[in-house]
This record gives C-alpha cells, sequence and structure tokens, in this order.
C-alpha cells in the first residue's frame, strides 16, 4: 500500500524526519510517500497556524498526484482531521487520535510530552473531546518550539527525559505519548531512559492504516465524514488550477 504522511508545516526536514520515523515501522510493502504543504507557517505552534495549515493540507492531499491508499496527518493536534476525511475516500489517520488509542491498550493512564505550553490546553481539550480525560493525566511542556527540537538533539533528548520521569513519577502515567510530528525517532530512546511504552504517533497511525488496509475498512461517509453536499467554493485554489471543487458536481 501507498502512505500518505502529511506534515503540516512547510519545513522538508521535518517532513523527511517523519518519514523516516514511519518508514522504520512500515511493513516491507509499504510505501511511505512525504507531502508538504505548499503555503503556511515553517512550524504549527497554535491554532493561528493549524488553522492556516488545515486549508493547505486539504488543497496538498486533493491535489497529489497519483494514487494513495491512505493519509496520515503527521501534526500533533492540529484541526483539519474532519475535512479531510470528508474530501478522501480513504482512511485518514490523525496522529494524536490513533497515539491516544494505542497508549489506552498498553496502560491505564498516558500522558504527553510536547513542545511549548500553548499546546497543552489544545491537547487537554482533544482528548477531552474524545473521552480520554480520565486517561490523559497530563500534558507536560519541554518549552521548546517546534524548530528548536532539532537545533540541539542532546537538549531535546534530556527535556523530553526530565518531563516524561516527571509525568511517571508525579502524575501516574504508565504510557508517554510523543506530542509532535517532529518528535519522530526519539521514541525507542527514551522508552530505555523512561521503563514505560512510549508512542510515536507517527508509527501508530502508518499501522493503524495498514491494519484498516488489510481490513479492507475505511471511514465511513455517512453523517460525520460524508462527502461535501454540492456548492461551488469560491477562490478555492484547488478548483482555480483545474482541480475538483470540494462537492462540486
Amino acid at each position: 500500500m501507498r502512505i500518505l504522511v502529511v506534515n503540516p508545516n512547510t519545513t522538508e526536514a521535518m517532513t523527511d524526519s517523519m518519514v523516516a520515523a514511519a518508514s522504520r515501522y512500515a511493513a516491507p510493502d509499504t510505501e511511505i510517500v512525504g507531502v508538504t504543504p505548499p503555503w503556511g507557517a515553517p512550524g504549527i505552534e497554535g491554532s493561528f497556524e493549524g488553522l492556516l495549515s488545515a486549508a493547505a493540507v486539504m488543497e496538498a492531499v486533493t491535489t497529489f498526484p497519483g494514487r494513495f491508499d491512505a493519509v496520515v496527518m503527521a501534526g500533533f493536534g492540529e484541526p483539519g482531521r474532519e475535512g479531510v476525511r470528508e474530501l478522501l475516500d480513504v482512511p485518514v489517520m490523525d496522529i494524536t487520535e490513533c497515539s491516544a488509542l494505542l497508549a489506552c491498550t498498553l496502560g491505564a493512564r498516558f500522558s504527553v510530552v510536547t513542545t511549548i505550553r500553548h499546546f497543552v490546553p489544545i491537547i487537554e481539550d482533544i482528548y477531552a473531546a474524545m473521552g480520554l480525560e480520565r486517561r490523559c493525566v497530563s500534558v507536560r511542556a519541554t518549552g521548546l518550539s517546534v524548530l528548536e527540537l532539532e537545533q540541539d538533539i542532546g537538549h531535546t533528548k534530556r527535556r523530553l527525559a526530565e518531563e516524561a520521569r516527571r509525568a511517571i513519577d508525579e502524575d501516574g502515567a504508565e504510557v508517554i505519548i510523543l506530542g509532535c510530528g517532529g518528535l519522530g525517532g526519539f521514541d525507542k530512546e527514551l522508552e530505555a531512559d523512561v521503563g514505560v511504552p512510549v508512542i510515536d504517533g507517527i508509527v501508530a497511525a502508518v499501522k493503524m492504516a495498514e491494519a484498516c488496509d488489510a481490513y479492507g475498512v475505511s471511514s465511513s461517509k455517512v453523517n460525520s465524514y460524508a462527502s461535501p453536499r454540492p456548492q461551488h467554493i469560491t477562490g478555492w485554489p484547488v478548483a482555480s488550477a483545474g482541480g475538483p471543487n470540494p462537492g462540486e458536481a
């Protein structure tokens, strides 16, 4: 199968690191293809950039030049998942959702270690909406921005380990989730360091996409993720480029 791993920001190097993280665990016959939006912010650090990225990601996946069997939305807490599911007929996996669902099978309580404090309430609200507020015992911030994660790898590893240990010792976490797509590849070393399962959401989403493909299931197109009703979307860049206008007959 072919899976698109979609980076919500415009930093190509981060797309490459996401593809590398996904490829390490993908099945031998799974092709991982990285997608970077054509416009947007170099790093998603709040709702403003996230909402912009949602439109850019929808443009990127609907104009992808080729076949694909599933999409992994690789931004942690990024909006737009529902819109992409409405537009596509293939499974659309969100790393925020998939990492939590996997964590719930590995321990009674999990914590998220993310980037800056601004993301803490955003992630808390997402898991509350999923009904997981009792399972997610904390969201801890390293204080590092998305673009700082790879500037000093040693410092990033130290901050991840410090916050993960606090989550385990002070909050009662039994599983740690890496709360940023840019943290792909830090999972196994951190896991060995802190002694509990550590989940990279990109890997969780890829494995879930492979499972859906093997099982022959995809997103329901009734009610929640039904295709958009026919209407012309003024200024939709995909349509102006000769591509589809969502729902337009």
